[in-house]
């Protein structure tokens, strides 16, 4: 393993593990773990089908590092933004959290904004009157909740989102490199898109990857019937409805981990690597 000042790297099996690595700190976002973590996630797409992230300790991550801003200039401030927006456009979450995870945006109670992109990508994910209540409000969401307003994917026992992480990296290095390549590229292309023009997109795609080599095989081995069959979800590998558990302060951020799958050539993150 590649232990880094603020981050750690490992490939294992084809799939890259970059950890935050500011335990102390939990994991708290400054200049050098961005650029180390952008750094990582390129080294990804050139080394991996899929990337997990993960934060080491307690916590994935406490967002932003509010200890760097003080003496920092409006311009420096937004150029720091800037770098935010260039590293995190490299990635398309799929969150796994614990049981125990919680999520909050205490900026309104700091006197500042959110940044990081949260404006666009968490306001579409819970909307605007949602993340308004929680910025406005200091309003804490806990795992439970944050599945059910969309913000992660999947919830797991406490101490369990590694190992659910590796599971759903597995099944994302598996699948066919042209069908990778829509998901990232053009689903979240098509969401800014008009009804016609992103209709006309999803056309493109159809054609583009069910001509490809890998879904010749992959129907023929549907249709002689030696590929598994779509079956409901186990129970075993569910949480639902889990009960709220108590959680520290609002600054603190959650346990998880996050999956993103690579174009060589992602708590699942689904890569965009433009």
């Amino acid at each position: 393993m590649r232990t880094e000042r603020a981050t750690t790297y490992e490939l294992l099996n084809g799939v890259s593990w970059l950890g935050l690595n500011r335990p102390q700190k939990r994991n708290a976002i400054n200049e050098a773990l961005l650029a180390e973590l952008e750094f990582g996630v390129r080294r990804a797409q050139d080394e991996a089908q899929a990337l997990v992230i993960f934060g080491h300790g307690p916590c994935f991550s406490a967002g932003l590092d509010l200890t760097e801003y003080p003496t920092q200039s409006a311009e420096e401030v937004y150029h720091g933004s800037r770098a935010w927006h260039a590293a995190f456009s490299l990635l398309l979450h799929i969150r796994i959290a614990d049981e125990t995870a919680f999520f909050a945006l205490p900026e309104g109670t700091r006197g500042i904004y959110v940044g990081g992109g949260a404006s666009v990508h968490v306001a579409r994910l819970l909307g605007t009157s949602r993340m308004a209540d929680m910025m406005l409000t200091g309003r804490v969401l806990d795992a439970a909740a944050a599945e059910r307003t969309g913000l992660v994917q999947y919830v797991v026992p406490h101490g369990e989102a590694k190992s659910k992480a590796a599971e759903l990296a597995a099944k994302v290095s598996a699948m066919a490199p042209l069908t990778i390549l829509g998901v990232l590229h053009a689903l979240p292309r098509i969401q800014d898109m008009s009804e016609a023009d992103g209709l006309f997109v999803e056309s493109l795609m159809i054609a583009f990857t069910h001509t490809g080599p890998e879904a010749a095989a992959r129907l023929s081995e549907f249709t002689t019937k030696r590929a598994p069959k779509v079956a409901p979800p186990s129970l075993a590998s569910t949480v639902s409805s889990l009960p709220a558990d108590g959680f520290g302060t609002a600054a603190a951020a959650p346990n998880g981990a996050a999956v993103n799958s690579c174009l060589a050539g992602q708590e699942i993150y689904a890569e965009d690597s433009r």
